[in-house]
């Protein structure tokens, strides 16, 4: 689905005491670079605030002057933006994915809304967390721009109130913003638990390695073990390594990665085996003579 991206990345940051939120990190990866990862796939992407390093080339633009509120950013997003679907995001979601994100993209669908709003488990609605048809979105600013004299200082639900919006109950956490220090410590740790860790690692891993892949991840760690067990537990790093080049040279030539690592996992973990049958069938041998 085409669409475009606009991320709120400005504010002041009171409860974190004016510090850079964006700029702030949960897994080695910052808020703003984690909201980015959930949209990865727009034509346009607009980041609204102060430059940053990211991970992936953005548009940046301000509201005039800095400083005057949400609907004056989303306005000046709005206006680096073509699509007739734009996403609008805040900066602070650590753990916003790419499946709420087309939830929301689809949800408008022919039904004639003019957008989708997440919904959080509470109940409350999340203008930042929404899909938008541009049109209807550009006409409201408008409205409330001559209505006001301009939009500084104006909420944001001046602006939903005018839109007719579907609602989008949310996944656990897909709405989840940190907007103090006490919940940066909460995202930090929910990373971390036992159930998700794997996958939060192995996503912020492509992230900074630039890779787009899906990654079995139980295939890998069985092949790991049989290097480990059937080799020496030094070989279970080495040999996820040795595959993952030799899936890589694979899709140079053309074939599908992800079954480049799953045929190359298969091949190591055979030969793995394969080793330790050997070692076993001598052990027995030895013991016999």
């Amino acid at each position: 689905m085409s669409y475009d991206a606009i991320v709120l990345a400005g504010g002041a940051a009171r409860r974190l005491g004016g510090a850079d939120k964006p700029a702030l990190s949960v897994g080695g990866r910052t808020l703003l670079d984690r909201v980015l990862d959930a949209c990865r796939d727009a034509g346009t992407t607009v980041v609204v605030g102060g430059r940053h390093p990211t991970s992936r080339p953005v548009r940046w633009t301000r509201e005039d002057p800095p400083g005057t509120g949400p609907v004056a950013a989303l306005d000046a997003g709005l206006r680096e933006t073509t699509a007739e679907l734009v996403l609008v995001l805040s900066a602070d979601l650590p753990f916003l994915d790419r499946d709420t994100v087309r939830t929301l993209l689809n949800a408008p669908g022919g039904n004639g809304w003019d957008g989708a709003m997440l919904r959080d488990a509470d109940g409350r609605d999340q203008p930042l967390v929404a899909a938008y048809r541009a049109e209807p979105l550009r006409r409201e600013i408008a409205l409330l721009a001559t209505e006001h004299g301009s939009l500084g200082g104006l909420p944001l639900r001046a602006l939903t109130a005018e839109l007719d919006l579907a609602h989008v109950d949310a996944a656990p956490l897909a709405s989840f913003d940190c907007d103090t220090w006490e919940d940066l410590a909460v995202a930090r740790a929910r990373i971390r638990e036992h159930g998700t860790v794997l996958d939060q690692w192995i996503t912020a891993v492509k992230n900074e390695l630039g890779i787009d892949l899906t990654v079995d991840t139980k295939t890998l760690l069985d092949l790991a073990r049989d290097a480990a067990h059937g080799v020496a537990r030094p070989a279970a790093p080495l040999t996820t390594f040795l595959v993952g080049y030799a899936a890589a040279q694979a899709q140079a030539t053309g074939a599908d990665p992800a079954l480049a690592v799953a045929e190359a996992s298969r091949k190591a973990a055979d030969l793995a085996l394969r080793w330790a049958a050997e070692a076993e069938a001598d052990a027995k041998q030895d013991g016999s003579g």
